[in-house]
């Protein structure tokens, strides 16, 4: 099993299940297909309208609620008081849960004083109905800020990261406050796949691109990775990580490959990225 990541506070396994765009009896059977091989991280949010889904698999599982991490998001939208603490009640109403692991805000709202949400999102938290909050889509500015602007600790910042995209300025910021990077899209849409470099170094330890590109990314001190599938193969291969590691070497050709403009997720209302 992928090793747990301490986040100011919150242990979190290092590989999750990603639930983006999974919809209805696919996304249950891929959540339930996750939990029995192993996965104890799931990660959906109210925007992927999915939740109700993903709370029967977890109230049904074999396996103990208080073993899986299990995280949502707020949307932008209802990124100031009030509004904040009732999304995640409406979330938790759908996942017809008690709490949730982890509760981030999904995007960064510059209309809401980030004060404001970073309340919010601790009220959240110190009424039990979290038990760990975070950002995502924040650059190394906006974290800094969240970070000095909160009084509950911040465990994450989920962002966009893979081989082709730099994100050192990001996860630096992050190693400088015990906050956890939490990497989407890490195998860059299927991107990773195909790449030349990531096939080699994946023929040294009989491993696919995408199970290097994985060890490439938890091997990195606090990083999390949440690949998305709905093929159960998939789902197994991205979990089956443990059994090698990646040389210095290695893990820097793979860092090369990174630039800034390897963005595959930029959106009208994004921050400016670093």
């Amino acid at each position: 099993m992928p090793h747990m990541v301490d986040a100011n506070g919150a242990e979190i396994p290092a590989i999750g299940l990603g639930t983006w765009d999974l919809r209805g009896a696919t996304c249950e059977a891929c959540v339930d297909f996750a939990l029995s091989m192993g996965y104890r991280h799931i990660d959906t949010a109210a925007m992927y309208e999915n939740d109700r889904q993903v709370g029967n698999v977890v109230r049904a599982s074999s396996v103990p609620r208080s073993d899986i991490f299990l995280t949502t998001k707020v949307w932008p939208d209802d990124a100031g008081d009030g509004a904040c603490q009732r999304s995640v009640e409406a979330s938790l109403s759908r996942l017809r849960l008690d709490y949730v692991d982890l509760v981030l805000l999904h995007w960064p709202n510059p209309d809401v004083p980030l004060p404001e949400t970073m309340g919010a999102l601790g009220e959240v938290k110190q009424r039990g109905l979290a038990r760990h909050i975070g950002v995502s889509n924040f650059t190394a500015k906006l974290l800094r800020e969240a970070v000095a602007r909160s009084e509950e600790p911040v465990a994450v910042n989920q962002v966009e990261y893979h081989p082709y995209l730099d994100q050192s300025a990001v996860h630096g910021e992050c190693r400088k406050h015990a906050v956890a990077l939490t990497a989407y899209s890490p195998l860059a849409k299927g991107r990773v796949f195909d790449d030349p470099l990531l096939r080699e170094i994946g023929e040294r330890h009989n491993k696919t691109p995408g199970q290097v590109t994985l060890r490439w990314l938890v091997q990195q001190k606090g990083i999390i990775a949440i690949p998305r599938s709905s093929k159960p193969e998939h789902i197994a291969e991205a979990f089956d990580i443990d059994g090698f590691a990646l040389s210095e070497d290695e893990m820097q050709l793979i860092a090369a490959l990174g630039t800034s403009a390897g963005r595959l997720v930029n959106l009208s209302w994004a921050p400016d990225w670093d």
